[in-house]
């Protein structure tokens, strides 16, 4: 399931690309080169139907991927278990690598005598 969702999200992705970098910012692009310029403007749906397609469909791939993407995320449960059992296995690893040490004993505090004089 989720290589199929990783297929149409690559295959959507290159179609935004493509409609996005089809299109000219300042309203020319496609439509412009169908002839956009003069008086055949109804020639391969004119400028205006051209320039209304690349926009519909822009939002519509750009939806579709959010779709697919929170699909994706919904559906991949293994990324959320698998992550806990590397913490798991960390943790046993990290444990028998460096076990749980005890504090050393502290040694029972030498008599007094034996520490020199402090000089006042």
């Amino acid at each position: 399931m989720i290589l199929l969702f990783t297929i149409l999200i690559v295959v959507v992705c290159l179609l935004l690309t493509l409609i996005i970098l089809v299109q000219n910012p300042k309203g020319g692009g496609l439509g412009s080169a169908f002839g956009g310029g003069g008086g055949n403007a109804q020639m391969f749906g004119g400028v205006k139907k051209t320039t209304d397609f690349l926009d519909k469909s822009t939002w519509g791939l750009a939806i579709a991927l959010f779709v697919l993407v929170l699909s994706m995320n919904m559906f991949n449960t293994t990324s959320n278990t698998q992550a806990s059992d590397e913490s798991d296995m960390t943790e046993q690893v990290d444990d028998m690598i460096m076990p749980t040490q005890q504090p050393a004993p502290v040694p029972a505090s030498a008599p007094d005598e034996d520490l020199p004089e402090s000089v006042d």
